[in-house]
């Protein structure tokens, strides 16, 4: 993969895990919060609404992409570990990938699936939807963190990859000082009264 594409999928990588995690932080934050204040009823109707929605939405483009992405750079790290960044990669890939991706499909995903299924009108669904609560909103807490620190990662990873700034050599006989200086010193020289004879 040349340097180009490289760079391009560490920006997308970044700003798909930046996106992520503020989708994420919005519902460890107030969203899950709101819903519990809701009856039972209500709150479980919302949820698996918002679980139907978010399957026809720009989301799933965007976790599967940044999925893929960041389980590529990981590989690619992987196999060019003494390249600058290549450390910052290959541990943004493995943090997204596990702690969202994996989180998502083998804890989460569950949990909607199981709350599908419960009678909101039921006697039982009080107990589902305190216990959803508490355990579906502690596990995005990590997928708000994996997201976070993905993203730093990969932004650690481009400025490792980027080339320093070459700055012109002073020529030789240069006594350093710049254009300004010269000519404030130039100034005060003809400032100074000349003695007459």
């Amino acid at each position: 993969m040349s340097a180009l594409w490289l760079t391009v999928l560490l920006w997308f990588s970044a700003l798909g895990c930046g996106v992520l995690a503020g989708l994420f932080f919005a519902f460890s934050a107030f969203i899950m919060r709101a819903l519990g204040r809701l009856p039972p009823a209500a709150g479980i109707a919302a949820m698996n609404a918002i679980n139907d929605a978010i399957l026809r939405s720009l989301f799933m483009p965007l976790f599967l992409g940044t999925t893929l992405s960041a389980a590529a750079l990981a590989v690619i790290a992987a196999l060019r570990w003494e390249q600058p960044g290549a450390a910052a990669m290959f541990s943004g890939g493995v943090i997204h990938v596990v702690g969202m991706f994996a989180c998502t499909m083998f804890i989460e995903v569950p949990q909607n699936n199981a709350l599908q299924r419960v009678d909101p009108d039921s006697e039982a669904a009080l107990p589902i939807w305190r216990r959803y609560l508490t355990r579906w909103t502690a596990w995005n807490h990590v997928r708000t963190l994996a997201c976070t620190a993905a993203c730093a990662l990969f932004v650690a990873a481009l400025v490792a990859r980027a080339e320093p700034i070459q700055r012109p050599d002073r020529p030789s006989g240069s006594t350093g000082f710049s254009g300004a200086h010269a000519l404030a010193i130039e100034t005060d020289h003809r400032d100074i009264p000349r003695n007459r004879e």
